[in-house]
């Protein structure tokens, strides 16, 4: 397991966005909803005023009230509202839509009935095989764990006491809890993570000692993971290279004055101590060839040298006089005298894990990204690398091709979707991990690379020698690739309602999706579900791009430091497309850029958008990339919190964690939670209609896996809804709609021809 995977359980567990961009990204200025489904204020009254200056007839007023209980997610009132009113003023087509809603609702209600009673089955199951074998092993273990918490997330409240009262689920996480135990001692921190604490922290949110144990865990396989050769041929060494104490110090001068807020250099101080404190049981039970060693002798004297130093250390912050900053400096540099008297380890990799640690205490985003690493994190940053052009997975077991990216080099070469890599350059794929195997496939511009690959579709084994180019990832997203490889923009084809997935904020971001917009308005678009799911962020100035293209003039974000004056990003008149009606999908891993596009278009001050899907991940804060360290590293820090157009704050979910609070974040107007289940359906029909295979796909033997609009909207129960919300402000507006290939809830899959683009 490659470092880059840890980290990916690490912070994957703890729901990180995982984003590694800069972010202060854009609201937008004016082009009120169709629907006003915002918050309510003071200020904005006289606006209000403006736009009810003449009466509305009481159809009208009825029909806004209907769909402004829609655009607030408030479907029984508008049933109510439908109900109540006099037969002949109802609208047929909004009595469709919300019917739709409801439909949807029993449905997905179904689905949670028929999982639970799945997962109780599983469980019985499980219990059967284990009474034949006595006692339980490892993989019953993990199949219970899997089962139960499964049953838990569908279960209603008084089902879930029952299962975790159940005798047999009790004995086997007392069971469970004494394996990890002895997994813990003898240095499998990874089995004790994976067959305890993973289960444990997903069991109960409010377990906070599982979580912390979790995180231990993670930790310590981490540090283990660090200290060992590549199999991939990076070594132990070659990790640490260039790594120097002026690096760590020159941080810490920059943050002292520009970190967001002012920093607990006591608790800084001691985490770092607490990671150098795991290298020592890391080198003391590890049961793996480390690049180093120590006896356990020297663990010992590390142990108690670092125990006298934080002694010393906290009497250092208990003293007024001393400058808080530079007793951090002064704890590392005894660190490494230490280190020189016990452990004996080259000091880079001790200023490596002490850097890391007080940085991760100040929060997720704020790292010091070391010379040998600097290449990777700016290629995130960009989207942009120099390889191939394919998307490959390992999930199976078996290195394969996913997906191939239009005008490349892999497109162009033999290779297929579905087709396995069981060779780069020669050397066998079976034990290769999927970073080593990008680290092979990918290179510089102009070298080649040679794949030996197995067709299944026809058993045909054969070498493709591909010549290495430049390769941008695009952003930008329709619900379908076309067989071409140009995606599908049309969600709803026959009332002109178009759906772009947003995946990051590039460099292209924002003039990719204005492209895109003016080809579907050529074409008569009435109204957009603009995706944001899963979008983690990206760059401040593509978000505040694609903000400028929906807002006419105003404030997008302020951007507020701890110290100097506030930024703002301002929309321009220019480009701005007209005001159709837009709904943005959102989830708990829309962060960052994502979180300042969907709430700056949402505010009361422009009330351009109406959001759809559950609360944002909560990042509320912007970072800034510096090459101040020096020696060819760089910083990513933390500078400041973003406040929307009316400027309120974006609060931030580590702020709140601290106060036992979970209102971080952007709240979607109409709130739609997807259960895991559901989330599998969705993302797997949404791969599926992902896939680019090259055009002469039928002529390799096999055929690409479509899904019809139908089906997409059927496991997609956001979408589903949010184009509801969105046909629900045309209707609003007067617009007559053909609702019948969508609004019916049992129609069987068809395939509904899309528009030309």
């Amino acid at each position: 397991m490659s470092m880059l995977s840890l980290k990916l359980i690490k912070f994957g567990r703890k729901k990180s966005a995982l984003c590694l961009g800069l972010v202060v990204l854009g609201l937008t200025a004016l082009m009120g909803s169709s629907c006003d489904t915002k918050r309510s204020d003071p200020t904005a009254a006289s606006d209000s005023g403006k736009m009810q200056s003449r009466p509305l007839s009481p159809e009208t007023a009825n029909l806004q009230i209907i769909v402004d209980s829609i655009c607030r997610g408030d479907f029984e009132q508008a049933r109510q509202r439908i109900q109540k009113a006099p037969a002949d003023s109802v609208d047929e087509q909004m009595k469709q839509l919300v019917d739709r809603y409801f439909a949807i609702e029993q449905q997905r209600d179904q689905k949670r009935v028929d999982a639970y009673r799945e997962q109780l089955q599983e469980l019985d199951k499980i219990k059967e095989k284990v009474s034949v074998k006595g006692t339980p092993d490892v993989n019953d273990i993990d199949e219970t764990m899997a089962a139960l918490i499964q049953a838990r997330e569908y279960a209603l409240p008084e089902q879930k006491a029952e299962l975790m009262n159940d005798p047999f689920v009790q004995t086997i996480i007392t069971k469970m809890k004494a394996s990890a135990d002895a997994d813990e001692q003898q240095g499998k921190w990874l089995d004790a993570y994976a067959h305890c604490y993973y289960w444990m922290a997903g069991l109960d949110e409010d377990d906070k000692a599982s979580r912390d144990k979790a995180d231990e865990l993670t930790e310590l396989a981490e540090i283990e993971l660090s200290l060992k050769n590549s199999a991939c041929g990076e070594t132990a060494t070659d990790r640490y290279e260039g790594i120097d104490v002026e690096m760590f110090l020159r941080a810490m001068q920059l943050l002292h004055g520009n970190y967001v807020h002012e920093i607990n250099y006591s608790e800084m101080s001691q985490e770092a101590i607490d990671r150098c404190r795991l290298i020592g049981i890391v080198l003391e039970r590890t049961n793996e060839k480390l690049a180093w060693s120590a006896s356990q002798v020297q663990v010992s004297e590390w142990n108690d040298a670092l125990n006298a130093l934080e002694a010393r250390i906290d009497a250092l912050f208990q003293d007024a006089e001393t400058v808080k900053v530079e007793i951090v400096a002064e704890a590392l540099r005894d660190v490494l005298a230490l280190n020189a008297e016990t452990l004996k380890m080259p000091q880079e990799v001790m200023i490596a894990h002490y850097t890391e640690a007080a940085l991760e205490s100040l929060d997720p985003f704020t790292n010091l990204v070391w010379p040998w690493n600097v290449k990777d994190f700016e290629k995130n940053m960009t989207q942009q690398f120099t390889g191939i052009g394919v998307e490959i997975s390992k999930s199976a077991g078996v290195l394969k091709v996913v997906s191939l990216l239009p005008d490349t080099p892999a497109y162009t070469s033999g290779l297929d979707a579905d087709d396995e890599i069981t060779a780069v350059n020669g050397e066998p794929t079976e034990d290769m991990n999927i970073y080593c195997a990008i680290s092979k496939i990918t290179g510089p511009k102009g070298t080649k690379v040679t794949l030996t690959i197995r067709r299944p579709s026809t058993g045909e084994t054969k070498e493709i020698t591909i010549v290495r180019d430049k390769i941008m990832v695009q952003p930008l997203r329709g619900w379908i690739r076309e067989e071409n490889g140009d995606w599908n923009y049309w969600i709803d084809p026959e009332n002109k309602i178009g759906y772009i997935r947003l995946t990051a904020f590039t460099e292209s971001s924002g003039p990719d999706l204005d492209e895109v917009l003016r080809k579907l308005e050529k074409n008569g678009l009435k109204g957009l579900v603009l995706d944001l799911r899963y979008n983690s962020g990206g760059y401040l100035q593509a978000a505040a791009e694609v903000v400028d293209l929906f807002i006419e003039e105003g404030v997008i974000v302020k951007s507020s430091p701890r110290q100097g004056l506030a930024t703002y990003e301002i929309a321009h008149k220019s480009g701005t497309h007209p005001d159709y009606p837009l709904v943005i999908l959102m989830n708990n891993y829309s962060a960052s850029a994502s979180e300042i596009v969907a709430g700056a278009l949402q505010d009361y001050k422009y009330q351009r958008a109406t959001l759809v899907g559950q609360r944002s991940y909560g990042k509320g804060s912007v970072q800034v990339v510096s090459p101040f360290t020096g020696g060819g590293s760089q910083i990513k820090y933390t500078v400041a919190y973003y406040h929307l157009p009316s400027d309120q704050q974006v609060k931030n979910r580590y702020q709140m964690e601290k106060l036992d609070r979970d209102d971080w974040g952007i709240a979607p107007d109409v709130e739609i939670e997807m259960l895991s289940n559901e989330i599998k359906d969705m993302i797997d029909i949404q791969r599926g209609n992902d896939v680019l295979t090259r055009t002469d796909h039928d002529a390799n033997g096999g055929s690409s896996e479509r899904h019809t609009l139908q089906e997409t909207l059927q496991a997609d129960p956001q979408l589903s809804i949010g184009l509801l919300v969105l046909q629900s402000k045309l209707v609003a507006q007067g617009q007559t709609l053909d609702l019948s290939p969508l609004v019916a809830n049992n129609a069987s899959a068809q395939s509904i021809q899309m528009d030309e683009q």
